[in-house]
């Protein structure tokens, strides 16, 4: 069984709990206790989950502080994204709303042509493992309010604001 890394990140929002191989990024998620217990159990039925980095620990690091600085606003470390197949095609169009824009959950079921899916895909949103990389903080409500977000509603918001260039400060001081 191959080992997958875990470890945190700090970050404006907090620590980031980073879950990695030496080829790829599984899980990058908020300190939210049963959410991040979910995900890993799933994930410890492949991996073997130990403490430590795995060398993509760095550059995720160092690509989080640029995109937190307003310095970078596509992530290169590579991912795995794992989960159904629909949740997949769910999560590769939630990759797809550029930096700085939202769509509404609405929108993306348009998108993948399943317009009556729009809670299962909001369901799939919830169940993204990778946060902040695959994007879900740029799904909203169709009226533009801030949707459910694993790290808060606070937290959507501040990534909003930082991709569209409004100027603020950490959520922790």
């Amino acid at each position: 069984m191959d080992s997958l890394y875990l470890s945190t990140i700090a970050s404006p929002l907090g620590q980031l709990v980073v879950a990695a191989t030496p080829e790829r990024v599984y899980m990058l998620e908020f300190t939210v206790e049963k959410r991040l217990q979910r995900h890993l159990k799933l994930l410890e039925q492949t991996f073997k989950i130990v403490e430590g980095t795995s060398p993509l620990t760095e550059q995720l690091k160092t690509e989080l502080e640029e995109y937190f600085q307003g310095e970078r606003s596509v992530f290169t470390v590579p991912v795995q994204l794992t989960g159904t197949d629909f949740q997949q095609a769910v999560w590769k169009t939630i990759q797809e709303v550029p930096y700085g824009s939202t769509r509404s959950y609405s929108d993306q079921a348009q998108q993948m042509n399943q317009p009556l899916a729009i809670r299962a895909i909001a369901n799939a949103n919830g169940q993204n493992k990778l946060a902040i990389l695959v994007p879900c903080h740029r799904i909203i409500g169709v009226d533009g309010s801030l949707t459910g977000y694993s790290g808060g509603k606070a937290a959507k918001n501040y990534l909003l604001e930082l991709e569209q260039g409004i100027q603020q400060t950490s959520l922790f001081g």
